[in-house]
């Protein structure tokens, strides 16, 4: 399209990892060096602007304040930023992790990831955290159920556990409802859900917050590693590990694909990830 019309073209986008636009980028880079060495006009060139070029300093400073600090050089800076190693980096078990209030009357946030083995969800309660003085998002409770869980299961131990709540019951979750256990034989997960929760709290005091469809999981890690610690230091998640182990755990444990673009490895660990994979769909809606 370009060869018989003599023509150019200019690619325009953002970064979004090591990926295929990462490794056009440097080809540019390695192709314009090239023909300068040559004493040649370069077939390609780059060029790239930080945020801070164009939007106001307020704005900038507000995005500090919310974002994790790779994050940011990613948003904000045009940075392509090869996220390795621990997926959820901004968490550690000293400014994370402590003893966390349970009030009956506010809001609890139920946060379900649709596995097998394990079953999981956690429980989630917003207040002011203990080591920060900032309101936040408490991981107060969990749901473990190591071997053959289904949604059944898991919503009757949440019942057991949270069943007195005299407050509002807000659900957050996969949008696609599992495709594996319960929801081949008696409907969807979030049916199932629905069916429980209404029944023994009543449909006026639970509430579902489902996208359509799922955030980007490069997306939803860095909503979660961006409210547990942002640039200017501001911690806004919290476990407590003494009644969510399994969640803390997961934390320190999730570990992201080598050579990929900030994909989670499912494969070397399999009980990991889920838990905090639920929590992340609230994190992405709400944050």
């Amino acid at each position: 399209s370009l060869s018989d019309r003599l023509g150019w073209c200019d690619f325009i986008g953002v970064p979004e990892g090591r990926n295929h636009y990462y490794n056009l980028f440097e080809d540019a880079k390695n192709f314009r060096e090239e023909r300068l060495q040559k004493n040649l006009l370069p077939e390609w060139d780059t060029f790239w602007w930080p945020s801070a070029d164009i939007l106001p300093e307020s704005e900038i400073d507000a995005a500090r304040r919310h974002l994790d600090e790779l994050t940011f050089a990613q948003e904000y800076e045009a940075s392509f930023i090869n996220f390795a190693g621990q997926a959820y980096y901004a968490f550690d078990e000293h400014k994370h992790c402590g003893r966390l209030e349970y009030d009956p009357t506010r809001p609890l946030l139920f946060c379900f990831d649709f596995n097998v083995s394990p079953g999981v969800a956690a429980v989630v309660q917003e207040q002011i955290m203990p080591k920060a003085e900032l309101w936040g998002s408490g991981v107060i409770g969990e749901v473990w159920i190591p071997r053959n869980s289904n949604t059944v299961r898991i919503c009757d131990r949440l019942i057991q556990d949270w069943g007195n709540h005299q407050g509002k019951i807000i659900c957050y979750g996969d949008s696609t409802g599992g495709a594996k256990g319960t929801a081949k034989i008696l409907g969807s997960d979030w049916q199932l859900i629905k069916q429980k929760l209404w029944h023994h709290f009543g449909n006026s005091r639970v509430f579902f917050k489902i996208p359509p469809a799922n955030p980007r999981e490069r997306d939803r890690v860095n909503s979660v590693n961006s409210r547990l610690l942002s640039m200017t230091g501001e911690v806004r998640m919290m476990v407590d590990p003494s009644k969510a182990p399994h969640t803390k755990i997961d934390f320190d444990g999730v570990r992201l694909t080598e050579g990929g673009s900030g994909e989670i490895d499912k494969d070397s660990d399999p009980e990991l990830s889920h838990i905090t994979d639920g929590i992340g769909y609230y994190v992405y809606r709400e944050y």
